[in-house]
């Protein structure tokens, strides 16, 4: 056996257990007892540390060289060369990360995940407080271990958005903020008001999971590739690209957290699905980086879930689903419901334009804690502050504040930001999907998705992890990301709904 195939058998048992560490982390959302959280902790911790010692040992190395050198000369395209880039830049990471650190991080965190439930749960973010200091804690040794030049919220984000430094998303979220709020200022101006109370009535939980069921496939998402869960917290994960989880949460008098929550976490799953087979088994075998993969949840949930095409041609299935609450009511009635736009507390019920505000409230504070500029007992008052000045409200409890979100019961600072930067790829993608298919906008104009699906499967989905997501932008719209599209899609959309010049 060559050394190449050597290298991959190894790479099969860690993605195997990477995988199987997943799996135990999915029935905890899903479907596990409470009573079941410290055995499941020490399970998971286990897990975690043998795959890092399995991931970091010298033979590990050695491996990862001779193939390189066997494979010497292969095409920069090739999935082989692209595995040797990737494992290379993964072990370079990971020798950096001392054992002890390891066990004690996934130990905190799963502790930490516990106490932000109960914290949440109760408003009680005195509960949450000495957990989230020792996560901040991680945080920063985390930084300090990778290294960084610049600043250190640089070394956290690089593992969430390859080689993007954190001053050129600040530029970014600068340019997009500089159009952003006048846009926003217009729409509060216009004297046109958009009526979203048909969303709030009952609407029957059974009926949403069936409805789920019904627009999840007609997006493209594959059941018999697929689950759809219950949870807290909505989530997409995937155990190989035959096993694509998807969760939502159901409100009885509420109808879009379950359904914008089911086209969100759709997008990520349709694009693990789409991975090319000869992927499977390897770190490859995922999607780009969490800004492409947000690009792909956004784009299904906002430029085709919220479209106006899309909905004169799924409306009728849904009024047929809930005859009581949308019998009287038409397709652009609920489109402009969907597409009011105003500050709220929650970030995953944000409209698309305020959505923004909230990810870089997340990223200010973010690295506020990181370099010690801001402590976790102020984080409150803060969140506060910063609210009131990026949407001009201020929130009522810290359960509809600083405890809204899972993301920071572990050491996962450099995350949040993805989620905006997800909303520009996007348009971006989008964008280019409609120039060089003209088949793109003529079916999602009947509310069909087959022509930009196949759009994405040859140009984002197949190649996984095979490229940075700066090469991969560059390569597929022939430009660098940026607000750019973002904001002409915004613009014409909300130009269109509030009258706007």
């Amino acid at each position: 056996m060559n050394h190449y195939q050597t290298l991959l058998e190894r790479v099969h048992e860690l993605n195997d257990l990477g995988k199987a560490n997943a799996l135990l982390s999915w029935d905890r959302e899903v479907n596990m007892p409470r009573a079941g959280t410290p055995e499941r902790i020490a399970q998971m911790t286990t897990l975690s540390s043998l795959i890092h010692r399995m991931s970091t040992a010298d033979e590990m190395g050695e491996l990862i060289e001779r193939a390189a050198a066997e494979i010497d000369g292969a095409d920069y395209d090739s999935d082989e060369a692209a595995l040797i880039r990737l494992l290379r830049r993964n072990y370079a990471d990971e020798r950096k990360l001392p054992a002890d650190y390891v066990a004690r991080a996934a130990g905190i965190s799963g502790r930490t995940r516990e106490a932000w439930v109960k914290a949440r749960a109760e408003d009680d973010f005195a509960h949450f407080q000495p957990w989230l200091e020792q996560v901040v804690a991680l945080c920063q040794e985390l930084a300090g271990y990778y290294g960084y030049e610049d600043e250190p919220y640089d070394a956290l984000l690089d593992k969430y958005e390859t080689h993007m430094k954190t001053a050129e998303v600040r530029a970014i979220f600068d340019a997009l903020k500089a159009e952003l709020v006048p846009l926003r200022e217009a729409i509060d101006r216009s004297s046109a008001r958009l009526d979203d109370s048909i969303l709030h009535q009952p609407y029957d939980v059974a009926r949403q999971q069936a409805l789920a069921r019904v627009i999840a496939t007609a997006l493209g998402y594959d059941f018999d590739r697929g689950h759809l869960g219950t949870v807290v917290h909505p989530f997409a994960t995937s155990f190989s690209r035959n096993d694509a989880r998807i969760t939502t949460r159901w409100y009885p008098d509420f109808l879009s957290p379950s359904l914008f929550g089911t086209l969100h976490e759709c997008g990520h799953a349709i694009y693990e699905q789409g991975t090319a087979p000869e992927l499977a088994r390897t770190p490859l075998a995922r999607g780009t980086s969490m800004g492409i993969h947000e690009s792909q949840s956004r784009m299904m949930e906002n430029l085709v879930g919220r479209s106006r095409p899309f909905w004169q041609a799924h409306f009728p299935t849904l009024q047929a689903h809930f005859p009581e609450a949308l019998g009287h009511s038409t397709a652009e009635d609920f489109y402009r419901a969907i597409n009011k736009t105003q500050p709220s507390y929650i970030r995953v019920e944000a409209d698309e334009l305020t959505y923004n505000f909230h990810i870089i409230l997340r990223f200010e504070l973010e690295q506020a804690m990181l370099n010690g500029d801001l402590a976790v007992a102020d984080l409150p008052a803060a969140w506060a502050d910063k609210m009131q000045a990026l949407l001009g409200i201020t929130p009522p409890n810290d359960r509809q504040g600083c405890l809204q979100d899972v993301h920071w019961s572990r050491p996962g600072f450099g995350y949040f930001p993805t989620y905006a930067l997800g909303n520009l790829y996007a348009a971006q993608f989008f964008e280019t999907a409609a120039a060089q298919d003209p088949a793109v906008t003529e079916e999602l104009n009947r509310g069909q998705t087959g022509a930009l699906l196949a759009w994405l499967r040859q140009n984002i989905h197949r190649h996984g992890k095979k490229f940075v997501p700066g090469e991969l932008v560059q390569r597929v719209t022939g430009r660098p990301l940026s607000h750019d599209a973002f904001m002409r899609y915004a613009t014409a959309k909300f130009s269109d709904l509030y009258g706007l010049n």
